[in-house]
């Protein structure tokens, strides 16, 4: 089987100088869940190459970060990430989109990431997000016209966390807002940052980085379990 994992290429804040990209155990987390079941496991990016990560999330106390991080054939594939167009016809069954800031300029319009999701998402495959990765799904329609979004139990990154990080007049976009406009069944938890999942049908979608995990573990379930 195969799984496709998608990051951002994208690193600049409109203003802010500190940099953005990939919050890394949305990446590790989900990958370490899901490495021992036999996966043959792409990373790709809308551009291909260099994936930047957000150096915030570059915690070098969480052991799964580590674990991975130094992994030399993960630290190859972020460095040198698939392009997107060079992924677009292969038979996935599993896609994973991760999160930090970076994907809301270049996940949501990205053509090629709604014609793999929506192939994916109509041969029966499962289609999972955390976090501002849930961003790709807005544009998503499926071949009849529809949004994949419509009438969906879905999560991501509240507008009470984009506050409390204080990015909120930074992004392009309020996620939760703009989920909601594509008729989705927001969700978020009490209590900002605690993991949070919601699950429709082979849609998995994760509220934070603390809810990669989660993710992982609910794909696998849906795919193997039942």
């Amino acid at each position: 089987m195969k799984a496709l994992i998608v990051c951002t290429n994208h690193k600049d804040y409109p203003t802010k100088p500190h940099k953005t990209g990939l919050w890394l155990s949305e990446l590790t987390h989900f990958y370490d869940e899901i490495a021992d079941r036999n996966f043959t496991i792409d990373i790709a990016s809308p551009h291909g190459g260099f994936i930047p990560i957000d150096e915030r999330s570059l915690d070098r106390r969480d052991n799964i970060n580590e674990k991975w991080y130094q992994n030399p054939e993960i630290r190859h594939k972020l460095e040198n990430s698939v392009s997107l167009a060079d992924v677009a016809t292969e038979p996935y069954q599993l896609l994973y989109l991760t999160g930090g800031h970076g994907t809301m300029w270049d996940f949501p319009d990205n053509p090629q990431l709604q014609a793999i999701t929506r192939r994916i998402y109509e041969t029966g495959g499962m289609v999972s997000a955390v976090c501002h990765g849930v961003c790709g799904l807005l544009n998503v329609r499926l071949s009849d016209g529809s949004y994949l979004l419509n009438d969906k139990q879905v999560t991501g990154f509240s507008n009470m966390e984009e506050k409390l990080v204080r990015l909120d007049e930074e992004v392009p976009f309020l996620l939760e807002d703009e989920l909601k406009k594509k008729n989705a069944h927001y969700s978020k938890g009490l209590i900002p940052f605690l993991p949070h999942l919601e699950v429709d049908e082979r849609l998995v979608t994760g509220q934070n980085p603390l809810s990669a995990r989660k993710v992982g573990r609910k794909v696998l379930e849906e795919m193997f379990e039942k």
